[in-house]
């Protein structure tokens, strides 16, 4: 495959999975059950855990090694960076976390659904990001990630973005939203990854020895969307063990996934 089809293939497989799970509002007649939700959530917060790790950081610190700079300086740096990037967002953004009431960021007049997609969207920010400069990475042709290891990569996040979607449009459908309106916003709460993805592949060809901040910068935004929103959603109240349970697989499946295929 030439580096435009990697790219592009890399950029939809994510959006595809968010789309996939938005479907469910056609075929699901009701709202997941408590304890689904808090297992795809740690699901969730497992794959974003291990894709920071062996997908960002890793590289991160090897890449700024063969550029001969200290290595842990890039990777500690931009991991800081993306934390009080995604913590600007949170202040700055209107959005309503899943099985709450009070809004987040700054004060507004948006309906509840419209802000529930805004808390989706939002988290998808960094992942977008993610595939972008793990793909910019595989396409500068150093050797360090694999064209591979990046659909490794895109795949993860596609998978954890199938409950995702569902998560958002379903509960919708419940409220007395029409299921073709559910969808779409379900549809749209995705579309900031490739949009994310695009620009950041873009900017990393530009500024190319910037490459090890960038990935640690994504799974520094990465780790502040599941410390803050996944893992205290799949840990309140009951259940909780369920969560736990949903982290740990989905942390494993990413860590094979980018093992074995890198």
């Amino acid at each position: 495959m030439t580096g435009f089809q990697i790219a592009a293939i890399g950029v939809a497989i994510p959006f595809f999975g968010t789309t996939l799970g938005s479907a469910m509002a056609f075929f699901l007649k009701s709202e997941m059950s408590l304890r689904l939700q808090k297992a795809l959530l740690g699901f969730a917060s497992g794959v974003m855990i291990a894709a920071s790790v062996w997908s960002l950081l890793i590289p991160s610190i090897d890449m700024a090694a063969e550029q001969g700079t200290v290595a842990w300086i890039p990777a500690a740096g931009g991991f800081l960076f993306g934390i009080a990037f995604l913590l600007v967002l949170d202040e700055l953004i209107p959005h309503l976390h899943l099985n709450t009431e009070q809004p987040e960021g700054a004060s507004c007049n948006m309906g509840k659904s419209i802000m529930l997609v805004l808390a989706v969207a939002l988290h998808n920010i960094p992942e977008g990001m993610a595939v972008g400069v793990v793909l910019a990475g595989a396409l500068s042709g150093d050797g360090l990630i694999s064209a591979a290891g990046a659909l490794a990569l895109a795949i993860g996040i596609a998978i954890q973005n199938f409950p995702e979607g569902a998560i958002i449009s379903m509960p919708l459908v419940s409220c007395g939203m029409k299921r073709s309106k559910a969808f779409s916003l379900g549809f749209m709460s995705g579309a900031v990854e490739p949009i994310g993805a695009i620009i950041t592949i873009l900017l990393t060809s530009l500024i190319r020895p910037a490459l090890p901040y960038i990935l640690a910068f994504a799974a520094g935004a990465m780790i502040y969307v599941v410390i803050e929103e996944l893992i205290p959603e799949s840990q309140a109240g009951a259940h909780s063990n369920i969560g736990t349970i949903g982290a740990a697989v989905g942390f494993a499946l990413m860590m094979v996934l980018d093992v074995a295929l890198a």
